[in-house]
């Protein structure tokens, strides 16, 4: 998992609450178990249609908001199913950071198990940085976790609060696994000493 220090980026707006799993990768996407090969299914609903014409006004749809690493979003983004498949499309569209007044809780656990940080602002603080973005073509934000702040080009910070271990693990850039093996020493060790004590559960070495 990469790990997230200072994320300096372009800010995409999605001016819409309540936005749910199945509206960020729909269920055809669902076949495959890799994190890679979804950016096309993100948002697919809205980006493309039924019929193919899809919602132009729709921020992937605008060329002034590509290549963006930032989302900003509404209230209750990620609610619904608790399909992993939602934070790896964003992830994989490269998306780093989405900052909302608030998240559905599997859907913020999963993007802190993925390299990606949910930034909880103020709802008054997102309305301005929507406000913001949509009058300044290129709007940018600056994301730093270890001072917990957003600030935006003309220098104005907004803080927003971490749980301690989350904040390491991502700046450290540790995910379960990466977790784990930080103990590898202390788990071969305990592997090979069961080997001596309890040889008959390790049938392949008689």
């Amino acid at each position: 998992m990469d790990a997230f220090t200072v994320l300096k980026g372009l800010v995409a707006p999605l001016d819409r609450v309540n936005v749910d799993t199945d509206q960020i990768i729909p269920k055809q996407y669902l076949k495959t178990i890799k994190r890679t090969g979804l950016r096309e299914g993100l948002f697919s609903d809205w980006r493309y249609g039924s019929d193919g014409s899809g919602d132009r006004s729709f921020f992937l749809n605008q060329p002034r908001y590509e290549g963006a690493t930032i989302l900003l979003a509404r209230d209750n983004f990620g609610c619904g199913s608790s399909r992993e498949h939602a934070p790896w499309a964003l992830l994989d569209y490269g998306f780093r950071c989405i900052i909302a007044p608030s998240f559905a809780d599997i859907f913020f656990n999963n993007c802190f198990k993925n390299g990606m940080l949910p930034a909880v602002l103020k709802s008054e603080d997102v309305a301005q940085l929507f406000k913001e973005v949509e009058a300044q073509p290129g709007y940018g934000l600056t994301v730093d976790l270890a001072a917990q702040t957003v600030t935006t080009p003309s220098g104005t910070s907004f803080h927003f609060d971490i749980d301690p271990f989350r904040k390491e693990c991502l700046l450290k850039g540790l995910d379960e696994i990466g977790l784990t093996l930080q103990h590898e020493a202390e788990i071969t060790a305990y592997e090979q000493r069961r080997k001596q004590e309890a040889p008959w559960l390790f049938p392949d070495l008689q």
